[in-house]
């Protein structure tokens, strides 16, 4: 939950953090720091968070079987609708903690949008998009939608009007524009969710149009904010918009190797590359990789693109 008036001061946000135990300078190499009022809940298992029957099926058929240690300290504390600042390598799995916090609690209604989710660049925005179609498989009534620049937003503006999702992802830019022009409304939003918010409330362009959508939202309302790095600097910009956040920061780059993951390499000479890819490529199943191929697509051209569409033919997957 947050405040609806954030005031202007959010541009000017160069205060001290108030010191909070030690020093970072004194705090030991890849401690992790986990503050606010909450009991933390240990869980083996991805059952012991009580989600939905259909939240379980879709994360058993994406291969999951057990939480990382950030899922594990902030999914029960979201699913609650608790206030969450979350700072943690990439790989450790902050995705999924929002996405699955947000269909855990949505109850969708027809023509409210109740989850909106923003990032700093379109393939972000895509790449999430994509991990709600995942996880909200079993869940045929919940309609998630994508909106960024470089594309007409006439359709965007059809989609909201026709097929209104009950969740929107995209970045501040295209989303302020469809809600300068009424075509989006938030007035019933429950969920304000920014990935990588460090990259957005830097740039003070992207910062102002993030200030101005949460004006738009709702007083009561869960804010959720994650990113691989956040600078004291900028962790009280992210508390403006917040209250009493439950805060997590884990640093450990030990912490990287995730349990149940299997690592193999093997050394070869430049012209063996290509033959060994294939050969791989031919063997291997992929539960993530193939899916990303659109947003590469909208960032690769020429030979690279042309070769990206080679690899999906030969993993027998079709490029949309």
């Amino acid at each position: 939950m947050a405040e609806n008036d954030v005031d202007n001061e959010l541009l000017d946000y160069e205060e001290d953090e108030e010191p909070q135990g030690a020093p970072d300078g004194d705090a030991p190499v890849g401690k992790k720091e986990v503050k606010g009022s909450y009991v933390s809940i240990h869980s083996s298992g991805f059952r012991d968070f009580l989600l939905k029957p259909e939240l379980l099926r879709a994360i058993i058929d994406c291969g999951f079987e057990h939480p990382s240690e950030v899922q594990h300290e902030c999914i029960p504390q979201a699913i609650l609708g608790m206030d969450i600042l979350c700072q943690a390598k990439s790989g450790m799995g902050k995705t999924a903690v929002f996405v699955l916090a947000t269909l855990q609690q949505i109850e969708p209604v027809d023509g409210q949008v109740c989850v909106l989710v923003m990032c700093h660049t379109r393939e972000l925005a895509f790449q999430i998009s994509k991990e709600y179609e995942r996880f909200s498989k079993y869940m045929p009534a919940v309609k998630a939608a994508v909106f960024f620049g470089g594309l007409s937003i006439k359709n965007n503006e059809e989609v909201l009007k026709n097929n209104c999702p009950h969740i929107v992802v995209g970045t501040p830019g295209r989303i302020l524009a469809l809600i300068n022009n009424k075509s989006l409304n938030l007035k019933h939003l429950k969920h304000f969710v920014m990935d990588e918010c460090d990259k957005m409330l830097e740039q003070l362009d992207m910062r102002r149009d993030v200030q101005n959508i949460f004006r738009m939202t709702p007083h009561e309302k869960q804010v959720m904010m994650f990113s691989a790095t956040l600078s004291k600097e900028i962790r009280p910009v992210c508390r403006k918009f917040m209250q009493d956040p439950m805060e997590v920061f884990v640093d450990d780059e030990t912490k990287l190797t995730l349990h149940g993951l299997q690592q193999y390499y093997c050394k070869l000479k430049d012209s063996e590359k290509n033959r060994k890819l294939f050969d791989l490529l031919d063997v291997l199943e992929f539960n993530q990789v193939p899916q990303q191929t659109r947003c590469l697509r909208l960032v690769l051209k020429g030979p690279s693109g042309h070769f990206l569409v080679f690899l999906c033919k030969r993993c027998k997957y079709v490029c949309p």
